[in-house]
């Protein structure tokens, strides 16, 4: 075979080929580039589902609180706690004071303290309605009943009109019955030095004298010997 019709074959089969290639490009895109025309699709609203009583019961409450601990300032007297209190408050530290300047800063202040007590007391009495009690005058102490009147030994007359008396008494127990005695030594006053050691005498129960002395001298049943 010669070269030109070997060209001449070669021009005929392309033409066939290429016819047939375009054909498949042709019927590919027209598929694809066909849109379908589709519905428009409504967005459906979530329906409410029912809650189940047991995902309410496995809902997270709402924390509770936590018990406290307890304070233990609560076990401390109210002075102490008081105290340390006050020396957490934060403040600018004051001057260094002597213990001569603490004492005259403190009788300063109870001064101070007084002074505005008697004043709200005396407004509380003038504002304070009849019956009421307050502002009312103190009512006077009555004894009820017979002094007491003991009888006892004279131990000591050494201090002036002031004597030592020794009283001893001898009693039943109620519950254990036994004879219980009992050792006093009282002071009592002898405005004319009458009584000496060693006298039996009576004496009675009256107002206070002194510190250790509420006793009065009535008679001396016995000279001592």
């Amino acid at each position: 075979m010669s070269e030109e019709e070997q060209k001449k074959e070669e021009t005929e089969a392309t033409p066939v080929e290429e016819t047939a290639a375009a054909e498949a490009t042709k019927e590919t895109p027209a598929a694809e580039e066909a849109p379908v025309e589709e519905a428009p699709v409504e967005e459906e609203t979530p329906a409410e589902e029912p809650v189940a009583d047991d995902a309410v019961e496995e809902a997270p409450a709402e924390a509770a609180p936590e018990p406290s601990e307890p304070d233990p300032l609560d076990a401390l007297p109210w002075k102490e706690r008081r105290r340390i209190l006050k020396s957490r408050e934060s403040g600018e530290a004051g001057p260094t004071l002597t213990g001569e300047e603490r004492d005259t800063r403190r009788i300063a202040e109870r001064k101070q303290k007084a002074s505005q007590r008697r004043r709200r007391r005396a407004e509380e009495k003038k504002d304070a309605p009849e019956g009421s009690g307050i502002g009312s005058a103190v009512a006077e102490k009555t004894r009820t009943g017979k002094p007491k009147q003991r009888q006892g030994l004279v131990t000591s007359d050494k201090s002036d009109k002031t004597i030592v008396v020794q009283i001893d008494s001898a009693r039943r127990h109620p519950v254990y019955e036994k004879i219980v005695r009992q050792r006093h030594k009282i002071h009592v006053h002898d405005e004319q030095n009458e009584a000496s050691e060693g006298d039996l005498v009576r004496v009675i129960e009256t107002r206070k004298l002194s510190k250790t002395k509420h006793w009065n001298l009535v008679e001396i049943i016995e000279k001592a010997r």
